[in-house]
């Protein structure tokens, strides 16, 4: 194929179009065919030099931008008031003449082409089962010698009902939000919902004790624990734990039945519902029936928890062209917007719900456009019961 394209009723994340220094290599195709894709992200040690780069410049333009000579850039001798003198270069006809940077070429170190990827494996049925290849050994040693490094596998266009298959960016706001509240989060249990990939879960897995990755489906499913299984070396060294698990929000009990691939035991429901402190979702409110399912799972879950728990949901708010309103508008957030309230005013005598607007001035880890559309949100969901019971002894 000459060039990747795309077909009409597919949706494509911009977390990798707005990284173009970075080359992503296409490993295999999954179970439906779809070619996977596997991206590195860098953690940033010092966040706070790099708080501005939602604007999408990435690491090879910060660092390539000063002069290897010590010079100045020409940008830099115009501000500081062409110091020195220094006369401009003319050409023969008296025109200026500009020195431009010579272009990087579209193939990568290995030599292979970033249009016309080569399929390294097929995928199996099994392919989680396949974690102690030759070829992934290889990429593993590589991965463990650089600890902030995290990589997913991931495709890059899909139908709608296969978007978890993508890296978003209200996942990478997340995960700039944990990796910022890393002391808030140490040693806590916490639920993922449509977990997608799973990268958020893997970051949370880097400070908290375990994190239940959900989501459904089971080729999702064994992508996600795929990329769990790929960064061990980010979550061994904290001590914790990434299990990937089947939640359906359209169903209200957890999936026991032990001849089901990611299914839950007895062991991990109680623990569940003992010690989950936090739960979290990252771009998940993009279909109003999926957004009543994550609202009703919420409340069922908060409202069978002996203690309080903390929600966060970070989201995207997409502007589309409404031919009913004949307007821009964003329906799914405003059906979104609409759950919180619902939320918010419950009275049933089981548990209240506190919803807040966090604000995004944290430091920004991860290397993505933070656009304005991005937000946070805080649930705090607190039980009534355990309310009145403090109440009375106090």
């Amino acid at each position: 194929m000459d060039q990747m394209t795309f077909k009409h009723d597919t949706v494509l994340s911009d977390v990798h179009m707005h990284r173009p220094n970075t080359h992503h290599l296409m490993t295999r195709l999954n179970s439906a065919g779809q070619p996977v894709f596997r991206s590195r992200f860098r953690i940033l040690a010092d966040s706070h030099d790099d708080s501005d780069s939602g604007t999408g410049s990435t690491n090879e333009e910060k660092h390539n931008s000063p002069r290897k000579d010590g010079g100045t850039s020409p940008e830099q001798d115009e501000e500081g008031g062409n110091q020195g003198n220094v006369e401009p270069c003319l050409d023969e006809d008296g025109d200026l003449d500009v020195t431009h940077r010579p272009r990087k070429s579209s193939v990568d170190e290995d030599g292979r082409d970033l249009v016309c990827p080569i399929i390294l494996q097929q995928s199996v049925p099994d392919l989680d089962q396949d974690e102690d290849s030759d070829d992934d050994d290889d990429d593993d040693e590589e991965t463990c010698c650089s600890k902030d490094i995290i990589q997913i596998e991931h495709t890059m266009a899909t139908p709608l009902e296969d978007v978890g298959k993508q890296v978003w960016r209200g996942a990478l706001l997340l995960a700039d939000f944990i990796l910022s509240e890393k002391d808030t989060f140490r040693g806590a249990t916490v639920l993922e919902l449509g977990a997608g990939t799973g990268l958020t879960s893997i970051i949370m897995a880097t400070t908290a004790k375990t994190v239940y990755c959900t989501d459904v489906g089971e080729d999702l499913l064994r992508l996600c624990h795929r990329n769990v299984f790929l960064n061990q070396h980010m979550t061994d060294p904290a001590g914790g734990e990434v299990k990937v698990k089947q939640l359906n929000w359209l169903q209200h009990s957890l999936c026991t039945d032990a001849d089901l691939e990611f299914s839950w035991t007895e062991e991990e429901v109680a623990d569940l519902y003992d010690n989950t402190n936090f739960i979290i979702a990252a771009d998940v409110c993009y279909d109003n029936d999926l957004t009543d399912g994550l609202f009703r799972t919420l409340y069922r879950l908060c409202s069978s928890f002996i203690h309080s728990c903390t929600v966060f949901i970070s989201l995207e708010k997409r502007m589309n062209f409404s031919l009913r309103h004949m307007d821009i508008c964003c329906e799914a957030y405003n059906h979104f917007k609409h759950c919180l309230s619902q939320l918010q005013d419950i009275e049933d005598g089981r548990c209240r719900f506190k919803v807040e607007h966090v604000p995004l001035n944290f430091s920004q880890f991860l290397l993505y456009e933070r656009i304005e559309q991005l937000e946070l949100w805080k649930i705090t969901a607190s039980p009534l019961e355990s309310e009145q019971t403090q109440s009375d002894s106090d």
